[in-house]
């Protein structure tokens, strides 16, 4: 999933995966110590956004080229965060759980790491299909 480019630097994708790393810990950490609750319509909100960009990764995996090196390889990590973002967000729904609850703050930084994946991988996808790096 990681790839380096000529210069043995990251990639796009590996720097998404990097910072949606972070920002997964930093979200669980958040709601363990109950600085960051998650209401329900947040919750909604991140599943309509996963099924939004599920039509959109429908569309842009249509008119993948192969032969362009890079760009489909970023279909499978936006695919990755939508259905993560879709899992994690309907068992959020489905189970309430206390506020400093471990389970809870670990299912917590699940569902901001797979959305921030989301929402960067399609950065990178864009950069890919439109020559911007």
């Amino acid at each position: 999933m990681i790839e380096t480019n000529c210069n043995c630097q990251i990639g796009c994708t590996g720097k998404a995966v990097i910072a949606s790393v972070i920002i997964g810990i930093l979200a669980a950490f958040f709601r363990f110590t109950a600085l960051v609750t998650i209401t329900p319509a947040f919750l909604w909100v991140l599943f309509g956004i996963a099924i939004g960009f599920l039509g959109i990764t429908l569309l842009s995996s249509s008119t993948c080229n192969p032969d362009k090196k890079g760009c489909c390889t970023n279909l499978g990590t936006l695919l990755a965060g939508i259905l993560g973002t879709v899992l994690t967000s309907v068992i959020l729904l489905g189970i309430t759980f206390a506020a400093t609850s471990v389970t809870g703050a670990i299912i917590t930084g699940l569902l901001l790491f797979f959305f921030s994946l989301l929402i960067t991988s399609s950065t990178c996808l864009i950069r890919c299909r439109y020559n911007c790096d």
